[in-house]
């Protein structure tokens, strides 16, 4: 249940994961391999409902988890609270394009159509040459519809150890585990338990959300025989990996190099595999008199037949010690990834080691700057040449990597001066090393002239250099207006950056810089609102951001799409009135991302734009919020606004700010 609950997680988005308990909710809690969570989850029922709001859903179920390891013997190296719930289904999470449970022929380009059977993997389907070099479609982490990573049968239920592991490797890579993480995860989730496949899956009833009202939110009803114990069916599989399925033991890598392995079929027909001449040590879980010899998974072989998970199963093997401290660290990842910085952490037993994984940032070790401070160096960075757009462009880049899926990102740790930011082509790199460099300079004079233990970092300079601007260019369209700001950011090191993991905040696309372009399957105005979503933005946030930031000239690459103003760089009301003049005319040019404006009477040329800037005059919601910016009174209201929307942006990642903006969960939009 907890490792199920936390495994959606996945890198490219931040999104899935255990931190909002959408276990209980669908699709989460009808998927195949989710069968009985349903009923472990309603032995918590009685745990929550005794200790009520003290502690959360999410946080219950993973903290279940860490104490049956406990229970049974392993010692884990902590657990963070601090994991509010949800009370809906997350609506925003793609997990696939297929309308059939385990099917996986959306994610890969000649995959498989899966099942109707609940709860079920599907051993029939036919082996093809591709499964060793299939695609697998992103953000996706998952190799089937309805599977947490991989089908345990091996690749679209063929029993290939070898295949299986590539699906293994690219699955649990998207979920942020490297291969000794992986190892381990696997050989210690199968050092204990077992799986359950007594009887044909036909015996099993339809899922959560299908199932009848009088079950009460139970599902996967059993008809074989008791439908319980020891009839019990779920995945189809029936295995049981070690000598000791409740005790925490080192068997498991133990009987997978000692033994030769056999396939065949569980009862259910799912392929698993057998030791072949070995004895029969293994307990029944449900008859003390009776003993089984050890089985394992197609997926479990993969950690002997891969040749990088066999070196690392071996020296797991040889080093008990090893395993265990790689386990916990990966168990207290896998468990923890979703949550954010150490700072959202909450409880007694949080560990103290620092991860890289955390996205670190350092302490503070000066005094904070006060008003009469940040006043003087808004004055210097408006005096240093660097233009509004380019000041605005920059503070946006540093906050708007910000996630609400897994609340990474932001501009806390001025990671977009390090790599692997400072070279994304979204960031504009040669522009951006420019507006850094003269932002330095003006740190640095700041820092150099104060004796009495004061300064600020780059990350604060980066964000109150965008606020001066923002100011600035409302000042210019006729409305004096003062944006929040709050010092306490402090400056990363490249030390403290893993290149890799920041790299998968690198946006596909980025609609508020006009960067990016449609794909076959989802069109720039969708990206959009994908983006929005994850920088937890409501419909009239959105709007005023992006009417604002077009006004204020803020494309990645200096391009006038969408920039409907003969005033660049002034915060106008400019981009909405344009785009709702009926005198002007639009239509596609090239791929269909970009359009012409022209004027109806003469055919004169006037404005171009991307799918991204039509979309507000063409979507009903949109429109409608875009029309209250163009309307009479509308400047004000849209300096108001986009000041507001601009400053949550800044602070999203200020989890130490009392009344801080950071989100609890992202709205719907």
């Amino acid at each position: 249940m907890s490792w199920h609950a936390v495994g959606t997680y996945r890198i490219f988005d931040g999104r899935g994961g255990g931190r909002q308990g959408q276990q209980r909710f669908a699709p989460l809690n009808s998927w195949p391999d989710n069968v009985s969570l349903d009923k472990a989850r309603r032995l918590l029922w009685p745990v929550k409902q005794k200790y009520g709001n003290k502690v959360s859903w999410a946080d219950l179920i993973v903290m279940a988890g860490n104490v049956a390891l406990e229970d049974m013997g392993f010692k884990t190296i902590g657990f963070a609270a601090g994991r509010p719930d949800t009370w809906e289904a997350d609506e925003a999470t793609y997990y696939g394009g297929e309308d059939t449970w385990l099917g996986n022929d959306v994610r890969y380009s000649d995959g498989h159509p899966g099942t109707t059977k609940p709860g079920a993997t599907d051993s029939d389907q036919a082996p093809h040459k591709n499964i060793h070099t299939r695609e697998l479609e992103k953000p996706l982490a998952a190799a089937h519809h309805g599977l947490i990573y991989v089908n345990p049968e091996g690749p679209d239920g063929n029993p290939d150890p070898v295949a299986a592991a590539r699906d293994i490797r690219e699955t649990f890579g998207r979920m942020a585990m490297n291969d000794e993480e992986t190892v381990a995860l696997i050989a210690g989730g199968h050092t204990v338990g077992k799986t359950h496949g007594a009887g044909s899956t036909d015996h099993v009833g339809p899922e959560p959300e299908a199932a009848d009202l009088a079950q009460q939110g139970l599902g996967w009803s059993n008809s074989y025989k008791t439908g319980k114990g020891p009839h019990t069916t779920t995945s189809g599989l029936e295995v049981t990996w070690t000598s000791t399925p409740v005790k925490w033991s080192h068997d498991y890598l133990k009987y997978l190099f000692q033994f030769e392995w056999e396939l065949t079929k569980s009862p259910a027909g799912a392929h698993q595999w057998v030791a072949k001449d070995a004895n029969a040590t293994v307990p029944d879980a449900f008859d003390p008199n009776k003993k089984q010899k050890p089985t394992m998974l197609t997926t479990d072989l993969s950690l002997r037949f891969d040749p990088e998970y066999e070196k690392i199963s071996r020296r797991f093997l040889e080093n008990p010690d090893q395993f265990n401290e790689a386990f916990a660290k990966a168990w207290f990842k896998l468990t923890h990834r979703d949550m954010g910085p150490r700072d959202r952490y909450l409880g007694p037993e949080v560990p103290k080691e620092v991860f890289l994984w955390q996205d670190p940032v350092p302490e503070r070790d000066y005094k904070l700057v006060d008003d009469g401070d940040i006043s003087a160096i808004k004055n210097e960075i408006l005096k240093s040449g660097v233009d509004v757009s380019k000041l605005v462009s920059t503070a946006w880049a540093s906050a708007s990597t910000f996630r609400g899926s897994d609340l990474r990102g932001g501009a806390n740790g001025a990671r977009i001066r390090l790599q692997p930011q400072k070279d994304w082509e979204v960031n504009n790199p040669a522009q951006l090393s420019k507006v850094l460099s003269t932002l330095e300079g003006i740190q640095k004079k700041f820092n150099d002239s104060q004796s009495s233990g004061k300064a600020i970092s780059l990350a604060d300079v980066i964000v109150l250099a965008g606020s001066a601007a923002v100011e600035k260019a409302a000042k210019d369209a006729g409305v004096n207006i003062t944006v929040p700001f709050a010092p306490g950011r402090t400056d990363a090191t490249q030390e403290q950056t893993d290149v890799k993991s920041v790299n998968h905040l690198q946006p596909f696309a980025d609609g508020f810089r006009n960067y990016g372009s449609s794909t076959d399957r989802v069109k720039l105005e969708h990206q959009l609102i994908d983006r929005a979503q994850l920088l937890t933005l409501s419909v009239p946030e959105l709007t005023a951001l992006i009417g604002g930031l077009r006004a204020l000239n803020t494309n990645y690459d200096g391009s006038s799409h969408g920039i409907f103003t003969n005033r660049p760089g002034v915060l106008t009301n400019d981009f909405f009135v344009n785009l709702l003049d009926m005198s002007t005319e639009w239509k596609a040019v090239g791929n269909g991302d970009i359009f012409e404006g022209t004027d109806r009477k003469t055919g004169a040329k006037k404005w171009t734009g991307t799918r991204v800037d039509l979309v507000f005059g063409s979507h009903a919601e949109l429109r409608a919020t875009a029309e209250t910016y163009a309307e009479a009174g509308g400047q004000e209201k849209l300096v108001k606004d986009f000041v507001a929307a601009w400053t949550k942006v800044m602070n999203l990642d200020r989890f130490d700010l009392a009344t801080g903006s950071s989100p609890k969960a992202s709205p719907r939009l």
